[in-house]
């Protein structure tokens, strides 16, 4: 594999990091207060509003069941009137967080409804406000679940960078799909690959450990 190959692979992985790390954080600052809102906003709970919980629901659903690919396409004059262009890695962390903050909101959601309501009764009968509940009960007792459910999202954004190849939105994908599927060339699309790979495998080895970190039950005594 020549120097210029080799610099490509390490200028594409570079983007693919990039658009990961932009859309993961705007995802996850967007997601996370969603995903609690949703958790805590039916009737009876904390922040009881189920009208507004049943048409973010329906929001949220809805753009969680559009493929991605897609979502991509459908979003192109909202991603110009963002970024002022429809391709390039900057255009494509448009699609990226959208597609990402209804991942993120439900995951947490999940995570959040998995606490022990018990502990949701006793904070309030302390004199506890909602969102001292939020803060000092179900955020901490939830963050194992919470990073696990990022730690997903991130993993399953590094699939979808490499799906913007296909629309021009730069990275790994676009670099397999010039050079290793339309010029012939295997041996990049094996190099692109096993990036992707080792890429999926630290991000999931990360977030497992700092889980354990964060999980009560998995701390030494």
């Amino acid at each position: 594999m020549s120097p210029d190959i080799l610099w490509l692979i390490v200028k594409a992985t570079g983007q693919t990091l990039h658009m990961v790390a932009v859309a993961a954080l705007l995802g996850s600052l967007f997601g996370v207060p969603l995903g609690v809102f949703l958790a805590t906003s039916g009737r009876a709970e904390l922040f009881a509003a189920p009208a507004a919980n049943r048409i973010l629901g329906a929001v949220v659903n809805a753009t969680r069941s559009t493929p991605f690919i897609i979502l991509v396409v459908a979003i192109i004059p909202f991603t110009r009137l963002v970024t002022g262009t429809s391709i390039g890695t900057n255009a494509a962390i448009v699609p990226l967080t959208v597609a990402t903050i209804p991942f993120v909101a439900r995951l947490v959601e999940a995570a959040i409804r998995e606490v022990d309501p018990g502990l949701i009764e006793t904070a309030r009968a302390m004199g506890a406000s909602p969102f001292q509940v939020v803060w000092k009960v179900l955020l901490p007792e939830a963050r194992p679940g919470i990073t696990l459910g990022i730690t997903l999202t991130i993993v399953s954004l590094i699939g979808y960078s490499a799906m913007v190849g296909a629309v021009g939105g730069g990275g790994l994908g676009d670099l397999g799909i010039r050079y290793g599927y339309q010029r012939f060339m295997p041996d990049v699309m094996a190099a692109v690959v096993i990036v992707l790979i080792v890429l999926v495998q630290a991000v999931q080895s990360a977030g497992d450990r700092l889980a354990r970190h964060f999980d009560k039950r998995f701390r030494p005594r």
